[in-house]
């Protein structure tokens, strides 16, 4: 298995010998141009040198002070006449001048010049130095050798092969640092996120710097509590479910055995069938409450906006309701203010609407008044339901909006509902883009508010 570590290494170390290498090769090729360029420039002015004093004093002792100079060095000497012969010279063997002449008789310079020669081949580099004085004319040639070149070259060789062996043993131990520097927090994340998908999402990783690796470990982190957090929250959700569930089962095989008792009257027998059906339409309430709140998860429900009267909004849903109002001998008010224009899922928004007119008719006695209130504040259309009922403790406010969660634990059939209505008003108020908030004081009622 190829680790992380080994591919970085891998890169890393390839980059740069890459990069070295072309380095190395330039800088090799530059110093050597270099030198070559400055042994030709030599080679030049020496051998204009020597030309001029032969044109000055052209003798024999002049020529072979020449020859002389340059005996035994690094440079060698010769001297042609005008058929290109060989006068004098300082080579320890003429036959070195042989392939230099031929070219000289044939090219025949009018000037100094260079000749053209392969230094890594050719054993010297060639000058040229055409002279005529006195009647007399003919060629100063000067001879440079490669050996200083070749040597330098091979020192050059040395020195890159020892700086690239030891760049390698340098990468190789910054490779080791970075092992344990960059893969060992990486390491343990990996075994966190193990951690995670086993179950346990307690994980430990270090407080890493602020980086990408520290971000990586804070988002680790953040994501094991969310993760416990679901679990959390799924465990309680399905303990409620299965609560709220049971209540009324329970209700609908108790009654239905007594109900099947034959020593009941026609009349008691209704009242127990009654019991049954108000506990089935609880239980089917649940059962699509459940459904609605699933499909809000999964987004695979939608909001179909039209534009439609906040007046008869309202008027509707207020006739709608009425009767159950009239019944427990709560007023129901309706403010709509100016009609303006609502953009809206009407059947979205009148579920909103009736689930929270449905929770002031529960929590609110006989005598008592409900209003609903459409207004424009700004940009802004707003809905509110405000009941005189037994109002939310200020410590229960900002959970009523979860899923299951109830004021009042018992969960009597006195007060009905299973926690469900105000989460999915909470969706259903977000899908549409907008937000809900409640205004509350216990014994005196609360406010629902929702901005769209």
């Amino acid at each position: 298995m190829n680790k992380i570590s080994t591919k970085l290494a891998a890169s890393f170390i390839i980059s740069f010998l890459i990069m070295d290498t072309l380095l190395m090769v330039y800088l090799h090729q530059t110093i050597t141009h270099a030198r070559v360029d400055e042994e030709l420039d030599r080679l030049w002015k020496t051998g204009s040198n020597h030309r001029n004093v032969l044109e000055d004093n052209y003798t024999e002792t002049t020529l072979q002070h020449i020859i002389l100079m340059e005996r035994d060095g690094e440079r060698d000497v010769a001297i042609l006449d005008a058929a290109g012969n060989v006068l004098q010279h300082s080579l320890e063997n003429e036959e070195i001048l042989v392939p230099y002449l031929t070219k000289i008789k044939e090219e025949r310079p009018t000037e100094d010049m260079i000749m053209p020669v392969d230094w890594e081949k050719s054993p010297y580099l060639v000058s040229v130095h055409p002279y005529e004085v006195q009647g007399n004319s003919g060629s100063l040639v000067m001879l440079q050798s490669t050996a200083p070149i070749h040597q330098l070259v091979s020192q050059l060789n040395v020195h890159f092969i020892l700086a690239g062996g030891g760049s390698i043993i340098i990468l190789f131990v910054v490779y080791m640092l970075l092992s344990k520097w960059l893969t060992r927090p990486l390491i343990r994340m990996k075994e966190a996120t193990e951690q995670i998908s086993e179950g346990f999402f307690d994980v430990d990783l270090p407080n890493l710097s602020n980086d990408e690796l520290g971000e990586l470990a804070t988002s680790i982190r953040k994501l094991s509590n969310d993760l416990s957090r679901v679990k959390r929250e799924r465990n309680e959700f399905l303990a409620s479910v299965s609560h709220e569930m049971g209540t009324p089962l329970t209700y609908l095989i108790g009654y239905a055995k007594v109900a099947q008792r034959t020593e009941l009257d026609d009349s008691e027998r209704f009242k127990y069938l009654s019991i049954i059906e108000e506990e089935a339409e609880r239980l089917k309430t649940l059962v699509k409450n459940l459904m609605d709140l699933a499909q809000m998860d999964e987004m695979t429900f939608s909001v179909m906006k039209t534009e439609f009267s906040s007046a008869r909004f309202i008027h509707d849903i207020v006739q709608l309701v009425q009767p159950a109002f009239d019944m427990k001998g709560i007023v129901l008010l309706h403010e709509a203010g100016d009609n303006f224009p609502l953009v809206a899922d009407r059947m979205r928004l009148e579920q909103i609407i009736l689930n929270l007119l449905d929770n002031a008719l529960h929590y609110s006695d006989s005598g008592t008044s409900v209003t609903v209130r459409a207004f424009q504040d700004k940009k802004q259309a707003v809905l509110q339901v405000e009941d005189n009922g037994c109002g939310i403790p200020v410590e229960n406010q900002q959970h009523i909006f979860e899923k299951l969660y109830r004021v009042e634990k018992s969960r009597s059939r006195s007060f009905g509902g299973a926690g469900l209505g105000l989460a999915i008003v909470k969706e259903l108020t977000e899908a549409h883009g907008g937000t809900i908030e409640v205004q509350s004081e216990l014994g005196k009622g609360s406010t629902f508010t929702i901005r769209l």
